[in-house]
């Protein structure tokens, strides 16, 4: 690893640690992960910037940001997210500034002439509603997306091609890497369009601040979910730009899965409830299985080392010092 041959002048991303790196997207769950874990390897010329300061959407400042700062790798985790609601209200803005910030951030990092590498971030939702469980990076484009979030998920989509695209036609080493569910600090706690995990700490938190005598979850609890600690995403990210550099994208998940109810009863006791857990069952489960082949990168050497448990334990300290904390 790290080392130089005459067939390949160029160093390994990892033996080139004062090269520029723009991590766009640095205060989200995924960019706030991959900075802080570059900083703690080392890399010494890591460059961000808030969206006041440069705005992804705006072609000519995109353009003119790669010009003067000239990185060599680009770690591209800024998107506009949201939950079901959102996506629902706002489709507009979910497809348009998504594919606004893939297009202005690949084209830019191929005109400028100074990056070496890219890596395209996603989210498992790129995939078809009724995808074959594990779902396989094969899956994609082979049956209809989910409705509730297909803006989101088409704008994804074309981020991949586009990289596949810039790599066969223009030479540009992008790559993509999709994501399953993720945790961890950073994360969304709102109370309206928060994702199930934080959704969970924040319900059972305020449960237990008010001694209340049950907490009622929608559903079964049955259906059965993935997770990944943000902190293992960004791992996996540094591995893939050191050691990947293929046409197709590659799916990373932990792997594992866990039903809904042991979720909410591991939650319940990482937060300290003492009460009861109530599930309403008239209410809709949702997909009842949805789980990553993440066969091709653990091929390749790479997994998780965070447990399902450490990560509660860890965030939801994080949590109460981060979120809790900042209302009083």
């Amino acid at each position: 690893m790290g080392t130089v041959t005459a067939a390949d002048p160029h160093p390994s991303f990892l033996a080139d640690k004062d090269a520029k790196v723009f991590v766009a997207g640095h205060r989200g769950l995924v960019g706030s992960a991959i900075l802080r874990r570059l900083v703690s390897l080392g890399f010494t010329n890591v460059v961000v910037r808030t969206h006041a300061e440069l705005d992804l959407t705006r072609q000519a400042d995109v353009e003119a940001f790669f010009a003067a700062e000239q990185p060599r790798y680009v770690v591209l985790a800024a998107a506009k997210v949201g939950g079901i609601h959102a996506n629902s209200t706002f489709p507009a803005d979910f497809i348009a500034a998504n594919l606004q910030i893939q297009t202005n951030v690949v084209d830019a990092a191929l005109r400028c002439g100074s990056v070496r590498k890219l890596l395209f971030l996603g989210s498992s939702c790129i995939y078809p509603k009724f995808a074959p469980q594990p779902i396989p990076e094969a899956a994609l484009l082979s049956g209809p997306l989910e409705p509730t979030n297909e803006w989101y998920a088409v704008a994804k989509i074309a981020g991949i091609k586009m990289c596949q695209a810039y790599r066969i036609q223009h030479g540009l080493d992008a790559v993509s890497a999709m994501p399953t569910n993720l945790y961890g600090p950073q994360d969304n706690f709102h109370p309206e369009n928060s994702h199930v995990l934080p959704a969970l700490i924040r319900r059972f938190h305020e449960a237990k601040a008010c001694d209340a005598p049950e907490v009622v979850v929608w559903g079964s609890g049955s259906p059965l979910r993935e997770f990944l600690h943000v902190d293992d995403l960004a791992d996996a990210v540094i591995f893939l730009m050191d050691q990947y550099s293929g046409l197709e994208h590659v799916n990373v998940g932990s792997g594992s899965e866990v039903t809904i109810k042991e979720l909410a009863e591991l939650v319940k006791e990482v937060v300290g409830f003492q009460g009861k857990l109530v599930w309403d069952s008239s209410k809709p489960d949702g997909t009842p299985r949805k789980l990553m082949d993440s066969s091709k990168i653990q091929g390749m050497g790479w997994k998780p080392k965070i447990t399902l448990k450490e990560g509660l334990v860890e965030t939801y300290k994080w949590y109460v010092e981060n979120v809790v904390s900042a209302k009083k």
